[in-house]
C-alpha cells in the first residue's frame, strides 16, 4: 500500500509531467505560407575563398587550409592576425569557415613553427611524394609533440564558440588526411606514435567544448591510427571528413571506413568531406543529375551518408550555380512546420526534421522573439517534436533563432502549407521511341564508344541504362550532333554485360566488357 506522503509525490510527478501550454489555453491553428529558399547556415558545398564565385549567397560555407607557422611564432607565443584576417574575409560574405590546420602537403615544406625547426635536435624527413620533393615532421621530439597539443588549447580557447568557424578538421600526415599514401611513412618519426594520437585526440574532446571537430576517414586504419587497439577512443565526441567522397570505387574502402566509425555518428557530429580528385572526371561530373559520376545521384549519397556539408571548389567550372545551390540545399537539416497553435501568451508548436541530418549547435523556436526551452539540436531526421512558447496571440511570428548564426543569417523552415523537397530519381525519360528505319552504329574505341546517327537527325539526348532499368549516364544538349562519345570509363564501376543506348532517334545495345 502507498503511503500518503508516496501518493502526493506521484501525483505531482503526474502533474508537473501534463505540458502547462495545455491547461486552459484556448489555442488557435496559423497556417504559415514559408518555404527554404537557400543553402542553410552551416551546410552545404563549400568554396574556398579564392574561388571567381566566391561572392555569392549559393554557399553558406567557406573551407581553407592554414599553417601552424603562420601564427606560432615562438614558444607559446600566438598571431592569430592570419586567422582572424581569414574569418573576417569570409564573414563578410555571410559564410561562416571550415579551418584545417596541416604539417605536410606534397612538395612543400613542413608548417612547423620555426622555432622548432630551429632545435639542433630536430631533424626532418625529405622524401618524394606525388613526385615532389615534401618534408615530414620529426614526431620524435617531446617539443613537437608539446607545442601541438599547447596549440590546439590555445586554438579553443580563442574560437570554441565564435560564430564565424563553423567546424574544425585536424589529423596528421598529408593534407591532414590521417594517412601518408606515397612517401616516407615511419610511425613515431613522419607519423605520430598511436600513443601520442591517444593524447592529442582525447586533448581535443577536452578543450572544445562547443565547436565540432573533425577528422578523416582515413583514421580507419589500424596501419595509422590508434582506434582498433584503443576502441574507448571512438566514444570521442568528433565529426569525420571524406575527401575522396563519390569517387568510382566509394563503396569499398569509403565505405567500410565510415562503417568503423559508426554511421550513427551523424547523429551528434558532422559528416563531411570533399568531392573526389582522383579523376577529372569525377570533378566533372558528381553533380550530373539522377547519375552522379558513377550511376548513384549525390542526393542519394547525401541520403546515405547524411552530409552536412562538402568541399566542391571546382563545381563552379563544371555546373551552374542553380545546380550548386540545389545540391546544396538538399544537405543537412531542414525543418518543417507541422502545426503552429497560439493563445494570448501561449504558443504550442510541432517542427519535423526533413533534412538529412541534425543541426548541430544550439537554436530554437521563437515566438515574437521569445524562445522556447527546449532546442532543435537533437532533432533527427524524420522526427519531429513539440514545443511550448511563453509568447503568442494576435499576429504572432515563428523564428528560428541560434547564437551561433552570422549577422543576416536565417534558419529557414517550410510553413504549415508547404510541403518538403524530397527527392525521387526519375525513370528513364526525354527519350523518343526507336524510328522505323533508324540503325544506330556504334563503334568501339580503346577509351570511348563512338555513336553515329543514320539520318541528318542528330543525337540531342541520350540516357545509358543497365538491365535494371537504372540511368548510369545521360546527356542532354540544344544543338544536335551526327556522332556523339561516351567516355568508357561510365562503365568502371558497373559489371561487364549488356547496356542499353536510348537516344532521341533511337535505341540501340552495346555489350560492355
Amino acid at each position: 500500500m502507498l503511503s500518503m506522503n508516496r501518493l502526493k509525490f506521484l501525483v505531482l510527478t503526474l502533474l508537473l509531467a501534463v505540458p502547462w501550454f495545455s491547461w486552459s489555453q484556448d489555442f488557435v491553428d496559423v497556417s504559415i505560407d514559408s518555404e527554404i529558399t537557400r543553402v542553410q547556415p552551416m551546410t552545404g558545398i563549400v568554396f574556398w575563398p579564392t574561388n571567381s564565385q566566391i561572392e555569392t549567397d549559393i554557399i553558406a560555407l567557406e573551407y581553407s587550409y592554414m599553417l601552424y607557422e603562420d601564427v606560432v611564432i615562438g614558444q607559446d607565443t600566438y598571431d592569430w592576425n592570419p586567422v582572424e584576417e581569414l574569418l573576417n574575409e569570409m564573414s563578410s560574405r555571410g559564410h561562416q569557415a571550415i579551418l584545417r590546420f596541416r604539417f605536410s602537403y606534397p612538395g612543400y615544406t613542413t608548417s612547423v613553427p620555426q622555432y622548432i625547426k630551429d632545435l639542433p635536435d630536430y631533424n626532418e624527413t625529405m622524401g618524394l611524394s606525388e613526385g615532389h620533393e615534401t618534408w615530414f615532421p620529426d614526431w620524435t621530439h617531446p617539443e613537437l609533440q608539446r607545442f601541438t597539443l599547447a596549440f590546439y588549447e590555445e586554438y579553443a580557447k580563442r574560437y570554441d564558440n565564435d560564430p564565424r568557424l563553423a567546424f574544425v578538421q585536424t589529423g596528421f600526415g598529408l593534407w591532414a588526411e590521417y594517412h601518408i599514401y606515397d612517401g616516407p611513412f615511419v610511425l613515431g618519426e613522419t607519423f605520430p606514435s598511436k600513443e601520442f594520437q591517444a593524447g592529442f585526440l582525447q586533448h581535443l574532446d577536452t578543450v572544445f567544448q562547443k565547436t565540432h571537430w573533425s577528422i578523416s576517414i582515413d583514421a580507419a586504419s589500424s596501419t595509422y591510427s590508434p582506434f582498433s587497439e584503443n576502441e574507448e577512443l571512438l566514444d570521442l565526441r568528433f565529426g569525420l571528413f571524406d575527401d575522396s567522397f563519390m569517387h568510382a570505387g566509394h563503396a569499398g574502402y569509403n565505405t567500410n571506413s565510415w562503417n568503423f566509425f559508426d554511421r550513427e555518428r551523424y547523429q551528434t557530429n558532422p559528416a563531411g568531406g570533399e568531392f573526389s580528385y582522383y579523376t577529372t572526371y569525377d570533378q566533372q561530373n558528381v553533380l550530373n543529375e539522377h547519375i552522379g559520376a558513377h550511376g548513384i545521384p549525390f542526393e542519394e549519397f547525401v541520403e546515405d551518408f547524411h552530409m552536412s556539408y562538402i568541399n566542391g571548389n571546382d563545381q563552379s567550372r563544371y555546373q551552374s550555380m542553380e545546380r550548386i545551390k540545389e545540391a546544396s540545399m538538399y544537405m543537412g537539416y531542414r525543418y518543417k512546420i507541422v502545426s503552429f497553435k497560439t493563445a494570448n501568451d501561449t504558443s504550442v508548436v510541432t517542427v519535423k526534421n526533413v533534412g538529412v541530418a541534425p543541426i548541430y549547435y544550439d537554436a530554437y523556436l521563437a515566438v515574437n522573439d521569445i524562445r522556447s526551452a527546449t532546442g532543435l539540436i537533437g532533432l533527427q531526421p524524420d522526427e519531429q517534436m513539440e514545443v511550448g512558447i511563453s509568447a503568442g496571440g494576435d499576429g504572432a511570428t515563428l523564428t528560428i533563432e541560434s547564437d551561433r548564426l552570422l549577422p543576416g543569417q536565417v534558419i529557414e523552415y517550410y510553413g504549415t502549407e508547404n510541403d518538403p523537397y524530397v527527392y525521387v530519381r526519375p525513370e528513364v525519360t526525354g527519350v523518343k521511341k526507336k524510328v522505323s528505319g533508324n540503325s544506330i552504329s556504334i563503334n568501339s574505341h580503346t577509351d570511348r564508344y563512338e555513336l553515329r546517327s543514320p539520318t541528318a537527325n542528330g543525337f540531342t539526348e541520350l540516357a545509358v541504362v543497365d538491365l535494371n532499368g537504372r540511368i548510369i549516364h545521360r546527356v542532354s544538349q540544344d544543338l544536335s550532333t551526327q556522332q556523339l562519345e561516351i567516355d568508357k570509363a561510365v562503365f568502371s564501376s558497373y559489371p561487364s554485360g549488356l547496356y542499353i543506348f536510348k537516344t532521341n532517334i533511337g535505341t540501340a545495345k552495346v555489350f560492355v566488357d
